[in-house]
């Protein structure tokens, strides 16, 4: 028979008499009480959370020192210093700023026992290496950390047995909370429980089988069965949760009408006033957990010396760790408006309004990053009030060198502390910052430029402050952040020739503000940069010689590497500019000698502060990276690169294919432009030259093909619709630089062209040879002229026919060759006999001494009689070109 089925049939009871009966072990009833205290969630306040961790960590600090364990000490140490800059907010709040008892108890015995342990050297040497160093790092730390609480470890030294207050106060907030829980658990409602279906119960004996039936059950069985139930139902709900909403704001009014009784009897312990949930408030990141301070109390009179206390009070915040930057800016708002519905007049709104700005400058930790748009606006417009102020008042002074003693709020003249010249200067960076953190190919950027336009006024409002009260250096200070929005910009109204007989222009205004710079600056700074701007704001309009004559008169190239960075840097944007106003002139040497020193370098981005290249031998640091960006100028300001570098190579084509071309076969010919020079040799070697697609490569052809007398290819891959686009179009009066551009390379040309087949012809016509390259003849006649008076050209010029008769002196090729030969050998011999009267008599055999009797060479005295007129010979054809 199964033993599942243990009722069944009559026969089935029969037959299994004799069988053992099975015995089925009762169920396991679990039984609770209803009264039994439930497991409930307990609110702690901040400061016991904060408290426990340090009392945590100063326990096992302790267990460290029975040990003698300095290791784990230094990391325990640590560690608590990092608790209690956690807890520095419960501490400021609760105790007023004093360190508890017991952290200062922790700190005493800690520095006894680092003390002791140290004063001990037999007990030093017996440490192990990492204990050893353990020590001593523990000790200057703790002696470090320990000089902030220096009040506080006197005064616990006197009296080292007073009990801690703050264990007294945990431990009777503790036992009110226990007796708040035993309150709570005798008005705890019961609970409940849903009914459930009984289950079967288990048979007792087999007598009942025959009456027993799956649905009927015995007195037993369903007292059984309840039991079970209820077991199962008191589990069931032992793991459930059962606080609900109702019942926690049950809870929360309850502990609100037990703060209300205590306050009402003047007990009102710290816990209930944090457990509270109407009483927390969210705070910001980095904001103290201090309240705000009250403005004025309801019945004060508010007058100027008020608001100034209150002023110096919020003031004497800044700077502090933990200062809400955000809630000083409030205040002084608040003050402000306070201050104007009293009328207490303009001088004390402008002390405030001074108050705010410095406090907005101050708003930004990072004096490296750019402030935010928003905080920029509103310095602006505080600045922007403080100048209508001052404007509106004729008898009203701000300046740094009124004490605050002497300052006058009330009755005119009124003198105010502070200075405007020092705001604008720092509202200036700040928007160039701003300009500098956009992406400037973005319309972000175009946006913030628009600023200037505020910016440029501001500065021009200042300046007429400035001129009414300031003295001539702050005068100077102002005109330069004037020139420094002005030098860079091109005026049209400059370049035309009709002008009214009033108007200004850049140029005139330029001229007014660097002129008294001139005279009344004492630093040498403000002048060089008011020198420098001048000359590049005359470069600008191609005011060459204006120009060229204030940078020669100045003497700047000789002393500028002493100048300060940002000095340097103007100085090479006003030399790029000044070789493209050269170029544009036409003068093609001039140009090339203001941009050689810049490009030569490889690196004119750099030296032009418009971005950073890649170091090969060495990276740069991140503060030397981070000074470097910080240098940069706005994108507005950039000059074209790509027209730079252009610009030069033509100037050195123009320059070096004539040069090369008379100087052939000369052994000592020396390279003006090494750049290039480079960049011909390195498209000579090419095996297979394609068409040019890049500006250096449009430039390089163009050098080929002057070399060859071509001036028709040179010019069409000088001048063409990719160079146009690409260059020339981007410079002022484009037709008239390419006018300039053909007349140079045909005249060129012509050079080359009589330098390189001089040799071939016995004389030339002038007028095919106008014809050729398509100049006037009257130029021709004197471009041959003036090649013939500097002794370039071996030739004579025959007016009746117009033609130039050249002389055949000049050596053939094989010649040429022949006699850079016999230089080079006599060079060597040259060498070879100062290397032997250097020796003596080394070399010769029999072991003479050096110097005595052996024979010496005779010196051949003809032949260097004839090197010496040789070399003579040479040095003067180079010193004529």
């Amino acid at each position: 028979m199964s033993r599942f089925f243990a009722t069944g049939t009559d026969s089935e009871s029969e037959s299994s008499s004799e069988e053992e009966q099975i015995v089925r072990a009762p169920a396991p009833v679990y039984t609770f009480s209803d009264d039994e205290e439930e497991t409930k969630r307990v609110v702690r306040s901040m400061k016991e959370k904060r408290y426990e961790e340090l009392e945590a960590i100063i326990h096992s600090l302790r267990n460290h020192r029975k040990i003698k364990d300095f290791s784990s000490a230094l990391a325990s140490f640590e560690e608590l210093q990092r608790a209690y800059t956690r807890a520095a907010p419960v501490v400021q709040k609760e105790e007023n700023g004093i360190a508890p008892r017991f952290f200062i108890r922790a700190l005493t015995e800690l520095d006894d026992w680092v003390s002791g342990a140290w004063n001990d050297r037999d007990g030093r040497k017996a440490l192990s290496k990492g204990n050893s160093k353990a020590l001593t790092s523990l000790r200057q730390k703790l002696r470090k950390y320990t000089k902030d609480f220096e009040a506080e470890i006197s005064k616990f030294r006197e009296n080292p047995d007073m009990p801690d207050d703050d264990d007294d106060e945990r431990k009777d907030t503790s036992s009110s909370d226990e007796s708040d829980d035993e309150d709570k658990v005798k008005e705890k409602p019961k609970i409940t429980r849903s009914p459930e279906a009984p289950r079967r119960p288990p048979p007792q004996d087999d007598d009942s089988s025959d009456s027993m039936d799956w649905g009927s059950s015995s007195s037993d069985s369903s007292s059984s069965s309840d039991d079970e139930t209820r077991g199962a139902t008191t589990l069931r709900e032992r793991f459930l949760k059962r606080t609900t909403e109702r019942d926690e704001d049950e809870e929360r009014d309850r502990r609100r009408n037990r703060r209300e009784r205590r306050e009402r009897t003047g007990k009102v312990s710290k816990k209930d006033q944090a457990d509270d949930g109407g009483e927390w408030e969210t705070v910001r990141k980095g904001a103290a957990t201090s309240d705000k301070p009250k403005m004025f109390a309801k019945d004060s009179d508010i007058d100027a010396a008020l608001v100034v206390k209150k002023l110096g009070e919020i003031s004497a915040a800044r700077g502090r760790k933990r200062t809400d930057r955000r809630a000083q800016l409030e205040l002084l708002h608040e003050l402000r408006t306070v201050a104007q519905q009293h009328n207490l007049g303009d001088a004390l709104q402008l002390k405030l309004r001074a108050a705010t700005v410095a406090a907005l400058f101050d708003y930004n930790p990072k004096v490296s990053d750019a402030m935010k748009p928003e905080y920029w606006s509103r310095l602006v417009e505080n600045v922007d009030h403080m100048v209508t102020l001052l404007l509106a008042h004729d008898d009203m002074i701000l300046s740094e060198n009124i004490t605050e003693e002497n300052e006058q709020l009330v009755t005119p003249p009124y003198r105010v502390r502070g200075c405007l010249l020092i705001a604008l200067e720092r509202l200036d960076d700040e928007f160039t910052k701003l300009l500098k953190e956009c992406d400037p190919h973005s319309n972000e950027y175009v946006e913030r430029l628009k600023d200037e336009v505020r910016v440029s006024a501001l500065i021009d409002r200042v300046c007429q402050v400035v001129e009414r009260d300031g003295t001539p250096q702050e005068i100077c200070r102002a005109y330069l952040r004037k020139i420094d929005h002005l030098y860079y910009k091109f005026d049209t109204r400059a370049m035309k020739k009709d002008q009214q007989p009033g108007e200004e222009t850049s140029i005139k205004k330029m001229e007014r503000l660097c002129k008294y710079i001139y005279a009344n600056d004492d630093t040498d700074r403000l002048r060089t940069r008011a020198i420098l701007s001048h000359i590049y704001h005359h470069a600008l309009h191609d005011n060459w010689f204006q120009a060229r004559d204030l940078l020669l008169m100045s003497h700047l190239q000789e002393n500028v590497q002493h100048s300060d960075p940002s000095t340097q840097i103007l100085y090479n944007r006003t030399m790029a500019n000044l070789g493209l106003c050269a170029f544009r002139r036409g003068n093609v040497k001039e140009a090339h000698g203001c941009l050689a020193e810049l490009m030569m370098t490889g690196k004119p981005k750099e030296l032009l502060a418009q971005g950073l290249l890649p170091q090969r031998q060495h990276e740069r640091s991140k503060e030397q990276e981070k000074i470097e960006k910080q240098r940069q100028m706005p994108f507005h300001m950039h000059i074209n690169l790509e027209l730079l570098e252009c610009v030069y190579l033509v100037s050195a084509m123009l320059i070096e294919i004539p040069y090369m071309a008379a100087h052939e076969f000369d052994a000592r010919r020396r390279m003006i432009s090494k750049t290039f020079y480079q960049n011909l040799r390195a498209s000579e070697r090419q095996a297979l030259v394609g068409p040019p697609e890049s500006m250096r490569e449009h430039a390089v052809a163009a050098a080929r093909a002057m070399r060859r007398g071509d001036w028709r290819a040179c010019l069409n891959f000088i001048v063409n619709e990719k160079m146009n686009a690409k260059v020339w179009d981007l410079m002022v009066g484009a037709d008239n630089v390419r006018a300039m551009l053909g007349r140079l390379i045909r005249e060129e040309s012509l050079r080359t062209y009589l330098f390189t087949y001089s040799h071939v012809y016995a004389s030339l016509s002038l007028r095919s040879l106008a014809d050729m390259f398509e100049l006037p003849r009257q130029r021709v006649h004197s471009l041959v002229s003036k090649m013939i008076i500097n002794e370039e050209l071996l030739a004579s010029l025959d007016d009746p026919s117009e033609c130039a008769i050249l002389h055949r002196s000049e050596p053939t090729r094989m010649q040429a060759l022949a006699l850079q030969l016999a230089d080079k050998v006599a060079n060597l011999v040259d060498s070879n006999e100062r290397i032997f009267e250097k020796q003596g008599s080394f070399f010769q055999r029999g072991g003479a001494p050096r110097g005595g009797e052996g024979r010496q060479r005779e010196r051949p005295r003809d032949g260097w009689g004839r090197r010496q007129r040789n070399r003579r010979r040479d040095d003067e054809r180079g010193h004529e070109d």
